[in-house]
């Protein structure tokens, strides 16, 4: 008698929208059941509905990461619904441009706070969650900013390089239990949040002419061109369907050579 086979399970934060809504729709549409965890529940309702037209079960769930409860109560409500929790992918952030010596307190505690503690506290939440079943695998959506200079984003690059430290540091953690731990660092890429931050940047570069200020950032990149949200959305699926189990405390850069490692 055949076993049968487990329905997946993924939660995503900041799924609502850009990158995180894609890669709710790509494990959708693989028949994952998808919790799609936000701050907007207009936009995450619909992504949930959207999931649930391609065939698998799919929940929204009001999550704010930020706060001190909140990245093990989304995990505890995740496993309510379906019954267990097979990937993680923390792709929620916080990014806000600002001249590096007018730095507020506002931003940079929002920026660990969302970035770096709401990664860590779900990583540890969703680890105790998936120890039990015998594994799971853990993806982070970090940046090539956590390896450049960047003062007027000097908040959101150090965040994302202690992303990268969090990444590291919880594959081995996690190794002994069947859990990887890996990341995925998108290049420039179209969503809302990089539309603002980019408007923010060129107001703090003195560019009058967005146009020509996104066409110099672009040209930047070694194959010519910005990338998708659905291009980067097939790398982390990648990573939560397909990756060898032996694959863990890598960072896939999807930049277009951008980021070079």
């Amino acid at each position: 008698m055949k076993t049968p086979l487990i329905q997946k399970t993924v939660l995503v934060t900041g799924a609502a929208q850009g990158l995180g809504r894609e890669i709710c729709l790509q494990l959708a549409a693989k028949n994952w059941r998808t919790l799609v965890a936000d701050l907007n529940p207009d936009a995450g309702q619909q992504c949930a509905a959207e999931c649930r037209q391609l065939g698998p079960d799919s929940v929204f769930l009001l999550a704010d990461v930020g706060t001190a409860e909140g990245p093990a109560r989304m995990v505890d409500e995740a496993v309510r619904h379906f019954g267990r929790l097979d990937v993680l992918i923390n792709c929620a952030a916080y990014a806000t441009a600002e001249a590096f010596i007018d730095m507020s307190a506002h931003s940079w505690e929002l920026s660990m706070l969302v970035n770096v503690r709401g990664i860590a506290l779900a990583t540890a939440a969703a680890a105790r969650q998936m120890i039990p079943q015998g594994g799971g695998r853990i993806i982070n959506i970090t940046s090539p900013a956590s390896r450049m200079a960047l003062p007027n984003y000097a908040a959101y690059a150090a965040s994302k390089a202690a992303v990268d430290s969090l990444t590291r540091s919880s594959a081995v953690a996690l190794a002994g239990k069947n859990i990887q731990v890996n990341s995925v660092a998108p290049g420039m890429m179209d969503t809302p949040m990089q539309a603002k931050t980019e408007a923010a940047l060129a107001v703090l570069e003195g560019q009058t002419d967005l146009n020509a200020f996104l066409a110099a950032r672009t040209a930047r990149i070694p194959m010519g061109r910005r990338t998708t949200c659905q291009e980067v959305a097939e790398a982390v699926v990648w990573l939560a369907a397909e990756a060898p189990d032996y694959v863990t405390a890598e960072r896939m850069n999807i930049s277009g050579g951008l980021d070079k490692d």
